[in-house]
């Protein structure tokens, strides 16, 4: 069935910090949303970004934006969730992550409260897990909750694969599955420029000798990528906030999209209730289908143990 169009399109973005600010204003210059409401904890700031952002209505795409309360919940098409604590000084993992489930847990209280019939996208880390503990504590189905999963990691792999070869990243299609953390996996089977698996455009263009390494050394780039950054200049925002635009944009304009967000397995590549990325068909609808690619033994090996990983996570939250 044909989207509505003129059914206004509004996104809710649940935290108004370096995340949920910079992906309000890449949306808002995307065009794809009617309305952008921010709801933060801390309403000061999420009444401070609004005034920061609402000042460059006059070179947006038409859209509004405000912030707002749970009660914008009911109508919206799209709810981000970016929210989460901070680790504090001599808090352990499992400390910080029992914290962060239980805001997931209230974040979803108020929305079934606000009988919203939205997709809701958990971005909030660790997000596979996350992800798991909102689809548990709401029992909505695996469609209308997934994590943005490792949708940044693959065009991460993506560009650095493109810098290597000398192709334009556009022309580079390239996934990361698994966790969104250390345990992710290059899906180099799947890997092909313009339709051309990789392995034969290195055979063919003399590169053949020196490939192993490199591979290696793409695949370090990418999983280090965050910790190099966050070193840096202490957050990741931008290309985090420009794939939060690709993926409420599948949404929102019901475009069928192939990403790799996080999503509940059941049964898809030998694996059972377990949220971890995937190749989906995200829709209006949310993910409208897994999709299940043929993997070499050694990827799959790799999927099953980034599985195991987070499972692990999960009895450490008592699920």
């Amino acid at each position: 069935m044909a989207p509505n169009l003129s059914a206004p399109r509004k996104v809710v973005i649940v935290g108004a910090g370096a995340v949920g600010a910079t992906f309000a204003y890449a949306l808002a210059q995307s065009g794809a949303a009617d309305s952008i409401c921010l709801i933060d904890k801390n309403k000061k700031l999420a009444d401070g970004q609004v005034s920061d952002l609402s000042h460059g209505l006059p070179y947006y795409p038409s859209v509004s934006i405000y912030s707002g309360s749970p009660e914008d919940y009911n109508d919206a098409q799209v709810i981000v969730i970016t929210a989460g604590a901070a680790q504090k000084s001599g808090e352990s993992r499992l400390e910080l992550l029992k914290r962060n489930a239980g805001i997931m847990e209230s974040i979803m209280d108020d929305i079934i409260e606000q009988q919203s019939r939205a997709i809701v996208v958990v971005v909030t880390n660790p997000v596979d897990v996350l992800t798991q503990v909102a689809l548990r504590h709401s029992r909505w189905p695996r469609s209308h909750i997934f994590g943005s999963g490792t949708v940044l990691d693959s065009a991460r792999f993506r560009y650095f694969i493109s810098q290597e070869v000398g192709i334009d990243v556009k022309s580079v299609h390239a996934y990361i599955l698994g966790e969104h953390g250390d345990s992710e996996l290059p899906a180099w089977s799947l890997t092909n420029l313009g339709g051309v698996p990789i392995q034969q455009y290195i055979q063919n263009n003399g590169l053949k000798e020196d490939w192993p390494r490199k591979k290696q050394q793409i695949f370090e780039a990418v999983k280090n990528s965050a910790y190099h950054i966050i070193d840096y200049k202490g957050a990741t925002n931008f290309a985090v906030g420009q794939a939060l635009v690709r993926i409420v944009q599948a949404i929102l304009r019901d475009s069928h999209s192939v990403l790799t967000v996080s999503v509940k397995l059941k049964g898809e590549y030998g694996l059972e209730d377990i949220c971890l990325s995937v190749p989906c068909l995200v829709s209006k609808d949310g993910i409208e289908k897994v999709l299940v690619a043929d993997l070499s033994e050694k990827e799959h090996e790799a999927l099953k143990h980034s599985a195991s990983v987070l499972k692990k996570s999960m009895e450490g939250l008592g699920g």
